[in-house]
């Protein structure tokens, strides 16, 4: 009598993440995002304006950074300063920890390690996508106010005069105008930047031997985080991009009436623009949003080490 031992799946060894840890996370991802956004924002600045103004639309972002400088001087490459390091502060902190966390949480759900290996892309991308929905929340009036900050040039003179007569003319319903674009565009966003970047670093590990990880220098681990990084950054400024453009059009009050459905407004807005005129400015993006990735995961593995933070989980496929 012949029996057939069937394999066994092996519960998943969980860290035991406290809540001293997720503040560890929210505060590394906090000021990760808030330093590389703020430090992205002449390039965010110019992006914008060849996305939204007429007078920029023939320009690249070379020619277009000089036209800006030479017809309103430089200061207005900062402009909007503010509500992007604030916005991308709160933004920033609930993504990364969101993201720990709903990681872990999918992983529980999936009930053991083979079953968590199998169905990572599907853990990668819930996780990142149910962790920027909430992020998005802190962030979307900030970004509301930033755009009206670099597009209207007399709209207010900073952050918190810009957002009071944001909050005063047009109340939640403007303030959450962008709301549904915004999720368009950072969702996809947030499935590149984390997705790409967990199989970038898959794919590098698994062609290394056990010993060959174990004595990598800290160059090696440092060129790898960041190789990762600016791949995750493309994949994301090209994921994104279509709802980007779409979400400075919102804003700008351009399209169809407010009063009609945020669907019915993105359909008709896409429509005029067409695919060139929605990756309009793609190319200035991309090297912005590689900058952005990349630093911010180096930043963010950093930040946790000086506070003492466990490594994140890891659902890594060996072979």
């Amino acid at each position: 009598m012949s029996s057939h031992q069937q394999p066994t799946s092996h519960p998943f060894i969980l860290p035991q993440f406290t809540s001293k840890d997720y503040s560890s996370f929210f505060l590394a991802g906090a000021l990760c995002c808030t330093i590389s956004h703020g430090a992205m924002t002449p390039i965010d600045v110019v992006k914008t304006r060849i996305q939204i103004d007429p007078a920029f639309k023939s320009h690249s972002f070379v020619s277009g950074t000089r036209h800006l400088i030479k017809t309103e001087g430089p200061r207005a490459l900062l402009t909007g300063f503010g509500p992007t390091a604030v916005g991308y502060l709160a933004q920033g902190g609930a993504k990364f920890a969101g993201y720990e966390y709903w990681k872990k949480k999918f992983v529980q759900v999936a009930g053991s390690q083979e079953a968590a290996v199998e169905h990572r892309t599907a853990i990668y991308l819930g996780a990142a996508s149910v962790a920027e929905f909430f992020a998005d929340i802190l962030l979307t009036p900030l970004e509301a106010t930033r755009i009206r900050l670099v597009s209207q040039r007399n709209y207010a003179s900073g952050l918190v005069t810009g957002f009071t007569r944001l909050a005063r003319e047009g109340g939640l319903r403007e303030m959450y105008a962008g709301f549904l674009p915004i999720l368009c565009k950072q969702i996809p966003y947030a499935i590149g930047q984390f997705t790409v970047n967990e199989f970038c670093h898959e794919l590098v590990l698994r062609n290394m031997s056990e010993e060959t990880k174990l004595s990598l220098s800290s160059t090696s681990k440092f060129g790898i985080s960041l190789g990762s990084g600016i791949i995750a950054g493309f994949a994301a400024a090209i994921l994104s991009h279509p709802a980007d453009t779409l979400l400075s059009q919102i804003n700008k009050g351009h399209g169809p009436p407010s009063h009609l459905s945020m669907t019915t407004r993105l359909i008709t807005l896409a429509r005029e623009a067409g695919f060139r005129g929605l990756f309009a400015g793609l190319g200035p993006r991309m090297i912005m949003t590689a900058g952005l990735v990349s630093s911010q995961f180096l930043m963010y593995g950093a930040i946790k080490d000086m506070l003492g933070a466990p490594p994140g989980l890891e659902i890594h496929k060996d072979v």
